[in-house]
């Protein structure tokens, strides 16, 4: 039987003018919020359908919204983001994971369940870490097979150096990692059209 990999999926809950904020002036807020509650279904479907260990939902502020009910009743374990920045954040989900986990957030519609299915199968075969790069120099999946402080320690999150910074520090520590495709997140207006091209424009809310 293969080893599970858990898998946990970091979520901010789909509040009006609290998600999505820079998509807010093409879809408005009801629509920033509206888009963010599918892409938080499906990551999280998405990570319960490829069937490679438990999934865990990860949301803030707390997770009490609807859609994160629903998710628990679907399968998903919920639990509370704690305070500090996303390396921290990350960090403990992957140490409450007591194993091989991936960490996973919600802005990247186009990852599929082959990937997470590919990267821990890497795991599996004995990289210490796993990474799904991003096209804007991020990552839009890291996987390990125990937690690694240093990688997450005093990183400057959401600029374009993350990818090559994660990568020194990846060598510097004498660890052994595995990249998958580049993907991409949805984070601009102009994402939206990307959506349109692959046919997940029922991702888009209505304007009515």
């Amino acid at each position: 039987m293969n080893e599970p990999v858990a898998v946990a999926v970091l979520a901010k809950a789909p509040v009006a003018g609290f998600a999505k904020t820079r998509l807010i002036p093409a879809l408005g807020t009801d629509g920033a919020a509206s888009l963010q509650e599918r892409l938080i279904e499906r990551a999280t479907t998405t990570a319960v359908a490829a069937g490679i260990g438990p999934v865990t939902v990860w949301a803030t502020p707390d997770e009490t919204h609807p859609i994160f009910q629903a998710l628990h009743r679907r399968g998903a374990a919920l639990a509370r983001q704690g305070d500090g920045d996303l390396g921290r954040r990350m960090l403990a989900a992957l140490d409450a994971a007591h194993g091989p986990c991936l960490v996973i957030g919600t802005d990247c519609p186009v990852l599929a369940c082959d990937h997470l299915r590919t990267a821990a199968k890497m795991l599996r075969d004995g990289a210490d870490v796993v990474i799904a790069p991003a096209e804007d120099g991020g990552y839009v999946l890291i996987g390990t097979r125990k937690p690694e402080p240093a990688l997450f320690a005093d990183m400057t999150w959401s600029t374009p150096g993350v990818m090559h910074e994660t990568r020194r520090r990846l060598r510097q520590l004498g660890l052994s990692w595995r990249e998958l495709v580049t993907l991409w997140d949805l984070d601009r207006p102009e994402d939206l059209a990307r959506l349109r091209e692959i046919a997940l424009d029922d991702l888009i809310p209505s304007q009515d």
